[in-house]
């Protein structure tokens, strides 16, 4: 079964309004400044609190995540800020001190954000010695792993043109290339991940397959054509061969050892929609027709009823239309788009008169959604931390 009905609701039919999504982004930014608390932070959501009771400081969830949501809005001229957070960016050290690599939720995503709002040699030092200690880490995803950090040395490059910065990105991408290992049952090349104690065979946008292909794919310059090119045939080949079709519809299971035919998820991290968002910009024309049959079956499920959030709710799932009206130049995706952002919306207004609070976190909360409005009236693509940083670009 392509999508699990029990897991999405009917899309609600509120036609686009572009004031209305301009301004629950203000409100958004608002009610993220009013809840700061200098020296602490910002107070973390009951649903976030379950998985991490202490307070956050990583991209993914927490205070490093929300400081470049709010000077991203600002950046782009959405917003203007009122507080003065200089001394909170200077102190974050991300979520895991036992993981400095770590992109999403260790030191590496919060040095990256301080090197995009007070730039200093130190913290670019800091940065150069995570990312390589981190080539051979056996995560081998988004989060934890070495992808993470080949996209922060991309980031990094492109704010910077720094040679330094390139040749990470090469030394990182080389070694996962070395990492990948052989499917004789699907005729395909993937990666491991050892995560939270045993070994895992993720495809997914956020620990698997898709999400290390993501920025080898923005990186695609920065490699020799051949190698480029193998990875290419690569990255489409696995894509290809594990995509599940029903009718014109597609999704993929969630690790390459799992039986084929089972329920899937349609989210941004597990399932359908994360791997246009991770797809859509490749180059290659053999994805087009499994890209669309992708969006159909995010389209068809509907919004999340988990929330608007970006890892696993509706506005995560909205960026996939986006990528799509980027890629095919059509107008659908872009009102598809914009339906998934005016439900979103009244999602919002609904988890805040249930929990008497805004969700502070990029990925799984309202600044992640504001970004997306944002992109909606735009008409951009732009997922938050995975294809831009420093800029819009």
């Amino acid at each position: 079964m392509m999508f699990d009905p029990e897991r999405h609701e009917p899309l609600r039919t509120l036609g686009w309004d572009a004031a209305a999504a301009r301004e629950m982004v203000e409100r958004i930014v608002e009610g993220t400044e009013e809840a700061f608390l200098p020296g602490q932070g910002w107070p973390t959501h009951r649903l976030d609190m379950k998985k991490n009771p202490t307070p956050l400081q990583g991209l993914y969830f927490g205070d490093a995540g929300v400081h470049w949501a709010l000077h991203m809005l600002q950046a782009r001229g959405a917003v203007e800020l009122h507080n003065d957070y200089a001394q909170s960016i200077a102190e974050l050290r991300g979520l895991d001190e036992s993981e400095p690599g770590s992109y999403m939720m260790g030191e590496t995503g919060a040095l990256l954000l301080r090197q995009w709002l007070q730039p200093d040699a130190r913290t670019a030092e800091l940065l150069a010695e995570h990312i390589a200690a981190n080539f051979e880490h056996p995560a081998r995803e988004l989060m934890w792993g070495a992808p993470g950090s080949l996209l922060a040395a991309l980031f990094l490059f492109r704010a910077t043109g720094d040679a330094r910065w390139s040749r990470l990105f090469l030394g990182a991408a080389r070694t996962l290339w070395s990492q990948l290992q052989w499917s004789d049952k699907e005729e395909c090349l993937y990666w491991t991940q050892d995560l939270y104690g045993r070994t895992s065979t993720y495809l997914d946008a956020v620990h698997g397959f898709v999400a290390t292909a993501s920025p080898i794919i923005a990186g695609r310059d920065l490699l020799p054509a051949q190698e480029w090119l193998e990875w290419q045939q690569c990255i489409s080949n696995t894509v290809v061969r594990n995509a599940e079709w029903q009718g014109s519809l597609a999704n993929w299971r969630a690790q390459l050892d799992a039986p084929r035919g089972g329920q899937l998820l349609m989210q941004y991290c597990h399932g359908a929609p994360g791997f246009v968002i991770c797809l859509a910009d490749s180059p290659d024309r053999e994805l087009d027709d499994v890209l669309r049959a992708a969006g159909e079956a995010t389209w068809q499920a509907g919004p999340l009823r988990k929330g608007a959030n970006l890892c696993h709710g509706t506005g995560g799932n909205g960026y996939a239309f986006l990528k799509l009206y980027r890629r095919f130049g059509e107008e659908k995706w872009l009102g598809r788009a914009r339906a998934f952002a005016m439900h979103g919306i009244a999602q919002v207004e609904q988890a805040r008169e249930e929990y008497g609070q805004w969700r502070h976190s990029l990925w799984t909360g309202d600044p992640g959604l504001a970004l997306y409005l944002l992109d909606c009236i735009e008409g951009k693509d732009r997922f938050p931390t995975l294809d831009v940083f420093f800029s819009q670009g």
